[in-house]
């Protein structure tokens, strides 16, 4: 069994910063795990953000991200920074993790309940 806890979640303004976490704890969880982050924006079905493998060294993102995100790893915490946020990237942003990278993209094993952001124009 493995927890996913998101925080970091809520109203910001366009052109703002914001870095999510998430952190993994769990006996099923294992520090080589890689961990990464989805959203769901209204209208919308949930979306690749980006994974990250167990050292950090590995990272792939999504394609619609326009270079704004990166994500980021301290054991067992994954984070989300998201810069120039804008109205577009208002939704719910999830944590996942899974094997590898590749895994958590496409078939993660675990989920957390995931973080609201709004963004104001």
């Amino acid at each position: 069994q493995v927890q996913l806890v998101e925080s970091g979640g809520g109203l910001v303004q366009a052109g703002d910063s914001l870095k999510l976490p998430c952190a993994a704890s769990g006996p099923s969880f294992s520090s080589s795990d890689a961990m990464g982050w989805f959203r769901q924006v209204p209208g919308k079905e949930r979306e690749f953000v980006g994974s990250i493998n167990w050292s950090g060294l590995i990272t792939v993102y999504g394609e619609s991200l326009e270079g704004r995100f990166s994500i980021s790893r301290n054991e067992n915490t994954v984070y989300l920074q998201m810069n120039n946020l804008k109205s577009e990237d208002t939704g719910v942003y999830y944590c996942a993790g899974g094997v590898n990278v590749d895994q958590v993209r496409n078939y993660p094993d675990y989920w957390g309940q995931g973080t609201r952001v709004t963004v104001s124009s």
